[in-house]
Order: C-alpha cells, then sequence, then structure tokens
C-alpha cells in the first residue's frame, strides 16, 4: 500500500518496516522491456553534495519538490526507471512508485563535491547484497581518473571489487568513467574523444568478469566522434545526460546522433529531466523519450 508524500515522515518514524515491506511488495520488470531501450532519470547527485542547478547553489536542496518532480518523469509513458541513493528510493517505495519500474541503486557518492577526496570515491551507498537484499535491479558507481591524484587509485581498486560483488548476484552495474583532472582547484572531466576512448578502456577491464558490466558515458566534445570512440568496447552502454545546458535543443540532438551506435542502449538522464530551463518536466521527459 502507498502512502501520501506528506505522510513519509510519520511513517518512517513510527513504522520504519514499512520500507522493506514496500520493497517484497514491488512488482518487478526485465532490465530490457519490450522496446528494447532503457528511459532511465537519474537522481543521485544530492549524496554528493551536488544540489546546484545553473546559477541556482540549492536548487535540488527541496526533497519534497524533487519527490514530486521525480513521481510526475516516472509516471510518463516510456520511462522505464529511476537511478538514486537508498533514501530517495526508500522515498519512493513508500510512494509506490517504483512498481514495473527498473530500479538502480548509486553505490560510491563519497567523492564529495569540491572535497580535497573527491577522486578516493568511497562507495557509501548501497552495497551489493543490499540491492540483492531489497529486490532492485541493478547498481551504479561513478570512477573518475585523474593521473595526478593518488586518491583515484583507491576509487579503481574499489570499483573493481564492487563489479565483483555485482556479479556474484547476477546483478548488473552500470560504471560511469572519466579521465578528470582539477582546474583551478575544481574537477573537471575531460570530454575529448580521446579522453572518453581512454576512460571506456579502463573500465571495461576491470574485475574477474565484465559479464555484468554496462557504461553509462558522455557524449564528447565533437559528437560526430562517438563513432569511434563507441568502438573501444563492446559492453552495452546508455548516455548520461550532464549539466543543465543553455541550449537544451542541441544537448538533444548530440543524444539523437550517439542513439545511432550499435552498443547505446538508451539513456540516464537527471537535472535536464528533472530541472529544465521552462521547468516542464514532463514536456522534458516525453522529448527525451522521443529521441529513443
Amino acid at each position: 500500500m502507498s502512502i501520501r508524500l506528506s505522510d513519509i515522515v510519520k511513517v518512517r518514524t513510527r513504522h520504519p518496516e514499512a520500507i522493506a515491506e514496500a520493497a517484497a511488495r514491488r512488482v518487478r520488470r526485465p532490465l530490457i522491456g519490450d522496446s528494447g531501450r532503457l528511459m532511465i532519470v537519474a537522481a543521485d547527485h544530492p549524496a554528493r553534495g551536488a544540489l546546484a542547478i545553473g546559477d541556482h547553489d540549492l536548487a535540488m536542496a527541496n526533497r519534497t519538490e524533487l519527490l514530486e518532480r521525480l513521481c510526475l518523469a516516472l509516471s510518463r509513458p516510456g520511462v522505464d526507471g529511476v537511478l538514486a541513493t537508498a533514501d530517495i528510493l526508500d522515498d519512493l517505495l513508500l510512494l509506490g512508485a517504483l512498481d514495473h519500474k527498473v530500479v538502480i541503486g548509486s553505490m560510491n557518492r563519497g567523492g564529495l563535491a569540491g572535497a580535497v577526496f573527491e577522486m578516493d570515491d568511497r562507495f557509501t551507498g548501497p552495497r551489493a547484497e543490499d540491492i540483492h537484499r531489497l529486490g532492485f535491479d541493478a547498481g551504479k558507481l561513478l570512477l573518475r581518473i585523474d593521473y595526478e591524484d593518488p586518491g583515484s587509485l583507491t576509487t579503481l581498486l574499489s570499483t573493481a571489487r564492487t563489479i565483483d560483488a555485482m556479479a556474484a548476484h547476477r546483478l548488473p552495474v552500470f560504471v560511469e568513467p572519466f579521465i578528470s583532472r582539477r582546474v583551478d582547484g575544481k574537477v573537471r572531466n575531460d570530454l575529448s574523444a580521446a579522453a572518453v576512448t581512454k576512460s571506456i578502456a579502463i573500465a571495461s577491464g576491470l574485475a574477474g568478469t565484465s559479464a555484468y558490466t554496462w557504461l553509462k558515458v558522455p557524449v564528447t566534445e565533437d559528437p560526430d566522434e562517438m563513432a569511434s570512440v563507441m568502438e573501444a568496447s563492446t559492453l552495452p552502454a546508455v548516455l548520461l545526460g550532464g549539466e543543465v545546458g543553455r541550449d537544451q535543443d542541441e544537448i538533444y540532438e548530440k543524444w539523437r546522433k550517439a542513439l545511432r551506435l550499435p552498443t547505446v542502449q538508451g539513456l540516464v538522464v537527471g537535472r535536464s529531466l528533472l530541472y529544465p530551463a521552462d521547468g516542464d518536466v514532463a514536456g522534458a521527459v516525453d522529448t527525451a523519450v522521443g529521441l529513443l
């Protein structure tokens, strides 16, 4: 039985077991549905302290508003599921919003945005055993590699062992790799074709098996180079949405071109759809679904 948004705190206070009960009742579905494509809405940014949308530093700080936007996005035709941290997935379970949806747990959020330890991205989110226990469908992890920061080696090793743990449960894991560097103290991801190709090659070779590994990749600075970039691996991949852009139509066109490539199976998009510049969440989601 689902509850109202206004009752979440009451249920969490008086009956915390309701979350596990809701997970046990959840109606599951295959990772890939009839369309053969994936459209996932992402909402795992807050747990890394990344709350900004454009110039608004705390745009994602209102949890009730975020949940309302998520529920609206999940209700739109063609949306397959959600990627989020445990707190948000728990709320969505209580709201009854995850039936017949793909549920992906965001596993490492320890590399807080702006922290000196940002590249030592510890696995502070759901573990493989948590995802398995709750009947979720997959996990996702962020792998940023800075050749000048030793914290990246810790993340690299932890990533490999986490892929092993997910494979032991026969659970897919979406690896989001970047070659990164600090510019004026801020971590920047290199979206050149050479850097994205290198990150894909590194991520594909991690762990004892790649049988359950997917890639979550950005569109390169020059979208015409994506075809050669995606030849670096035979692993299935989804495109990530990235920052909210001023010219959303241009972003949609980049996604459209990349979605034609043989290894690209869908989209995982967060802020661009949940907080579009015009405020029309349903319209932004429907446009993204149309690209598939």
